[in-house]
């Protein structure tokens, strides 16, 4: 692939009930979200794209060495409220990640600091979408 490239993500929204929603990938894979019991809330999906997006930067890189006793990424941020507008501020992910004592341990430990700068500064689509911004547009489908 060119340095420069550009394709097409996207996926499918259905409303299953009152505030339960699908989202499907063409792939078919899917996951339901919403308000209320047992769902994740939009703005917690955003949290997991992020933190999933920069765990599987991390996962490839050290897996190559060997498999982790412990992989827990916690993100967090601040809801802010201005005016009536919601926006997500000062998102911080944290890596709690525990590799075999052995050497292929200590190497794959060693790469972590390393590879969570990479996947920030590089790597992470989703979080750098969101720290760079992106125009997003909305258009409405009106049927007769």
């Amino acid at each position: 692939m060119s340095e420069n490239s550009k394709e097409l993500r996207q996926i499918s929204l259905e409303r299953l009930s009152s505030m339960h929603y699908r989202a499907t990938n063409p792939e078919g894979a899917s996951v339901e979200f919403g308000q209320g019991e047992g769902l994740m809330t939009p703005v917690e999906l955003l949290l997991a794209a992020i933190a999933g997006c920069s765990s599987i930067d991390v996962d490839a890189a050290t897996t190559r060495r060997t498999e982790p006793e412990r992989f827990v990424v916690t993100a967090q941020g601040d809801k802010i409220v201005e005016d009536g507008a919601g926006r997500m501020d000062d998102i911080r992910m944290s890596f709690d990640l525990a590799f075999p004592d052995s050497e292929e341990g200590r190497k794959a430990a060693g790469m972590v600091e390393r590879i969570v700068k990479l996947s920030h500064d590089k790597y992470c689509t989703v979080s750098r979408t969101v720290e760079l911004g992106a125009a997003v547009t909305s258009t409405v489908v009106q049927q007769d």
